[in-house]
């Protein structure tokens, strides 16, 4: 018995697997990919090195000779806050101390401070937006107070939460959750009242509840906005932990308040490298909170895949 092969096919041209409907890969499917994940590394590296870049001439040339100290240089920075361990107060002039032992502990408390708010504002904005739409009236009722809460600037709540719950560690979870609250919300809501008014119509003729009309098909058709509020949420609460830090100061220091300590003691490396670590710890959660997005709906959804 012989066979023929196909003319119109090289030998090094690959084949796919017909066995149980299946291919293999290809080498022209694969090659997108790989391009695909190289181009997001490359533009955020390239974007981080002008960023590199422009923080050396500024110090170098747009700095004057007394100012130089305000910026110090990046390896100046990682050097006296990431590299070294532990800088004793009183060592080479330090008023403060510092190093990265002391970077990690107000880590720590910020940490505590933007989950515990974060969480906070996920019950309560699921919450909120589920009753908002359930119901019009809830929802004409609630949102002109949400809108009024996001717009007005936290500074102008300082005052008002210090002297109901005091200046601790419930006032800086307090500021988290006023800052964060709003995109659950307004994510959650949207991707509620967004569904398709077909799969409405068939969940009616099939006899469904409310509840069960909630949970098997609101819900998840809302994930992706859902997750959408997480991330930019979970940032938020980053910022408030570190805005807290500045005005409520009882209890063990965070990143903010270790940055006005630097900052008043004009250890301005010490200073940048708690700015670079409330970045890091912004970035972070958000990259955590897009990464259990992209797990728990990727694979399914449309507009996530995408």
């Amino acid at each position: 018995m012989s066979t023929e092969t196909d003319p119109g096919m090289s030998d090094s041209e690959p084949q796919t697997n017909a066995m149980g409907g299946g291919g293999l890969v290809t080498a022209a499917q694969v090659k997108p990919k790989r391009s695909a994940g190289l181009s997001r590394l490359v533009g955020p590296g390239a974007v981080f090195a002008l960023f590199i870049g422009f923080w050396y001439f500024t110090h170098h040339v747009l700095m004057s000779g007394p100012k130089k100290p305000l910026v110090p240089v990046p390896h100046d920075v990682v050097r006296e806050s990431f590299l070294t361990w532990n800088i004793e107060r009183g060592a080479d002039g330090s008023r403060t101390g510092g190093g990265l032992i002391k970077l990690l502990d107000g880590l720590f408390e910020s940490v505590q401070v933007a989950a515990l708010g974060l969480a906070i504002a996920i019950v309560l904005g699921f919450v909120l937006a589920t009753l908002m739409s359930q119901a019009k009236w809830v929802q004409n009722a609630l949102w002109p107070f949400l809108i009024a809460l996001q717009a007005m600037p936290i500074l102008a709540f300082v005052p008002l939460i210090g002297t109901v719950i005091g200046f601790n560690f419930k006032a800086r979870v307090m500021v988290c959750v006023i800052i964060a609250i709003f995109p659950i919300v307004a994510n959650t809501l949207f991707g509620l009242l967004s569904v398709d008014r077909g799969y409405h119509e068939l969940m009616t003729l099939n006899g469904a509840s409310r509840v069960t009309r909630l949970i098997k098909l609101q819900f998840p058709a809302a994930m992706p906005s859902i997750f959408t509020g997480l991330q930019i949420s979970a940032g938020l609460s980053v910022v408030g932990a570190v805005v807290g830090d500045f005005f409520f100061r009882q209890g063990e220091p965070g990143l903010g308040r270790l940055i006005n300590l630097y900052q008043n003691s004009t250890a301005y490396e010490q200073m940048y490298g708690a700015v670079v670590m409330s970045a890091l710890l912004g970035i972070a959660v958000f990259m955590m909170f897009g990464w259990i997005g992209n797990r728990v709906v990727g694979s399914w959804h449309e507009k996530r895949s995408s």
